[in-house]
């Protein structure tokens, strides 16, 4: 800590400096008038033997009158350029104040300072933690010794996690959305410690939390991610796979975990099996009734201008309602042209279904970034009947407006 204390000393005596420099000079000035005295009480024993001199005959008047002369030459002299400007009361006040002023600093900041947080940050760049457990242990101690902090409750809970302590991780999710606030990435945290601490059993809590989440942040990744695999845990393989594919619409293109994402919407298909096609077929016969087949395709002038790894986002939106997408599908410019099927299946949230909206607008986005709300070529057609049977045309020709 002397790269801390040798700059508060530095500046404490700086401090100092401006409050015993004016006592130093009264010092001075004290001793000057003390000198001044000296030479009026010599001036006044001077006068006194010249009196008594010409009293006794020794000196005339005009012996007397010269020594006088002679004396009041050598005072102003000895005294000549002295002020008297110092006071008992300026020079006691500069000295407190010099004693109280480091006291008092050193006091307040011990008090409202930060120098436990600043030797633990100290710390933890000087040397990093070796193992899990490590950090583990100076998460730990960092919330005790600052239990208001909402960060540090929150990264203790994902090294929770790491090391499969999930009821761990639950409580400290828990404090730190109470101390930050319900923000979705926080709930969705809380409620996938939950689940996994709970022994993966669903209930109402957990679809709580997540409901608030996505009603916050439909593209909140862990909560899409958890009723994936809640879904898939539960068997309900056709729903695993429609929060799995809007997970992985709204991933990077370079997300490590899109391949395990990919992967295991591959299983959720294999598993579905035909038996469950057809139960799902039964249960909600509107869903293939209603679904749209659209053969997407590129421009000639477009095909020139993108890459084979760029996304391709085709959807449906309602035409009067909300801007969300009624169902998405994701594919390569690689794959194009290609002709797809959009039905409640592909819904993005289960309230908001391509069956509840008569008319819809079709729309295709190429973004090399892989952001579906934005980028870079463009095509849309509609107004397009939800119950339309013919394969809609949809031709991506346009570059896209950039938002201001």
């Amino acid at each position: 800590m002397i790269d801390f204390w040798l700059p508060a000393g530095l500046l404490l005596l700086t401090a100092l400096a401006f409050l015993l420099i004016p006592v130093l000079r009264v010092r001075k000035l004290q001793a000057e008038e003390d000198r001044t005295a000296l030479n009026v009480t010599l001036y006044q024993e001077r006068l006194q033997e010249l009196q008594t001199q010409h009293q006794r005959g020794v000196l005339d008047d005009a012996g007397l009158e010269a020594g006088r002369a002679e004396a009041a030459r050598e005072l102003l002299t000895d005294t000549e350029g002295v002020q008297r400007r110092s006071s008992v009361l300026g020079s006691k006040i500069p000295l407190l104040a010099a004693i109280l002023v480091p006291v008092l600093g050193v006091g307040l900041y011990m008090h409202w300072g930060a120098l436990e947080q600043l030797q633990q940050a100290r710390e933890m760049a000087a040397q990093q933690p070796q193992s899990i457990e490590e950090m583990t242990a100076r998460l730990e101690r960092t919330v005790e010794e600052q239990p208001e902090s909402a960060e540090a409750w929150y990264f203790l809970g994902r090294t929770y996690m790491a090391q499969d302590r999930a009821a761990d991780a639950a409580k400290a999710f828990e404090k730190a959305v109470g101390l930050a606030g319900r923000a979705p990435e926080l709930l969705g945290q809380w409620a996938q410690a939950l689940y996994f601490a709970n022994g993966k059993q669903w209930n109402a809590q957990l679809q709580a939390l997540t409901d608030e989440a996505l009603k916050a942040d439909a593209e909140e990744v862990t909560s899409l991610g958890l009723l994936g695999i809640a879904a898939y845990e539960s068997q309900r393989y056709a729903d695993a796979v429609r929060y799995w594919e809007r997970l992985v619409a709204v991933l990077p293109e370079q997300d490590p975990s899109r391949a395990a994402i990919a992967s295991g919407i591959e299983r959720a298909r294999q598993q579905m099996g035909e038996g469950e096609q057809a139960s799902a077929a039964a249960a909600e016969p509107a869903a293939k009734v209603q679904a749209l087949e659209v053969a997407v395709s590129l421009a000639p002038q477009v095909q020139a201008q993108v890459k084979p790894d760029d996304a391709v986002f085709i959807f449906a939106r309602a035409l009067s309602g909300p801007p969300m997408p009624l169902a998405v599908k994701r594919l390569k410019v690689s794959d194009l042209p290609a002709q797809v099927s959009l039905s409640d299946v592909d819904a993005m949230m289960p309230e908001l279904k391509l069956s509840r909206f008569q008319q819809v607008q079709l729309v295709a986005r190429v973004s090399r970034a892989g952001n579906a709300t934005q980028g870079e070529w463009t095509g849309q057609v509609g107004p397009v009947s939800s119950t339309a049977r013919d394969v809609q045309k949809l031709l991506i020709d346009s570059p896209e407006a950039k938002a201001q």
